[in-house]
């Protein structure tokens, strides 16, 4: 019999005790054999569902489903605090002194003017913290398991705020057209299609950002509208 207390309402401190208690002696069997590797994906799926709650403006199902990404965030941690590693107090220690580092203006005596100088406090001290030295360490740093549109678009945001990438429209236009006609030589002459055809959907991310559109909604605009045209045609 399991050492545990029933209540009618739980905290995240019960959280803890209940993923510990599945993942123990005697608990469950699926959870004690899953690593990081094995629920990466599950937690992928739980932030998007998240997303889709705040979209759908659902207070409701945003609590089931920030629950679930809470859940992932307390087993991670479990697998870690098992391994000897670190535990979940450890990872609120590092996310309350990065918050307090990055907030001079809040925690130190840093005067800003409005939320754009926050923003470039934050950015300065992030790269001094991470010694982020060069532009080139600054845009790998993006993290490679964004959806490619997002991490192009904060790729090229890092790049204009440096001033490595041109920022007017007209400039945007003539890349993406001079992309287009290099992805259609590719795609005639059989060489070199992949690279070109991925500048192309590169140049096509600045024209959104530029319009301060998100090119994933966008994208999923175009293929909800495709949708609709295919059942309009009865197919």
């Amino acid at each position: 019999m399991i050492d545990f207390v029933y209540k009618s309402s739980y905290n995240v401190s019960d959280l803890r005790q209940i993923v510990k208690i599945l993942r123990g002696e005697g608990g469950c069997p699926w959870d004690r054999e899953q690593t990081h590797e094995s629920i990466r994906r599950e937690f992928i799926e739980e932030v998007y569902e998240a997303v889709e709650a705040i979209d759908e403006k659902d207070s409701e199902h945003l609590r089931e489903e920030l629950g679930d990404v809470l859940l992932q965030v307390v087993f991670h941690a479990d697998i870690e605090e098992d391994a000897g590693r670190f535990d979940l107090d450890a990872v609120a220690d590092g996310v309350c002194k990065k918050l307090i580092l990055r907030h001079p203006h809040v925690f130190g005596d840093v005067s800003v003017a409005d939320s754009a100088e926050v923003l470039r406090n934050w950015d300065k001290i992030k790269r001094a913290e991470k010694h982020r030295d060069t532009l080139a360490a600054d845009l790998d740093s993006v993290a490679k398991s964004l959806p490619a549109l997002w991490r192009a678009e904060k790729i090229q945001k890092k790049a204009i705020k440096a001033g490595a990438l041109e920022n007017g429209t007209e400039e945007a236009l003539e890349s993406a057209g001079t992309a287009l006609e290099t992805a259609r030589r590719a795609l005639t002459e059989g060489d070199g299609e992949e690279k070109a055809l991925g500048d192309l959907l590169f140049a096509c991310v600045r024209l959104t950002r530029l319009r301060k559109l998100d090119p994933e909604a966008l994208l999923n605009d175009a293929s909800d509208r495709f949708i609709a045209e295919t059942a309009g045609r009865g197919l």
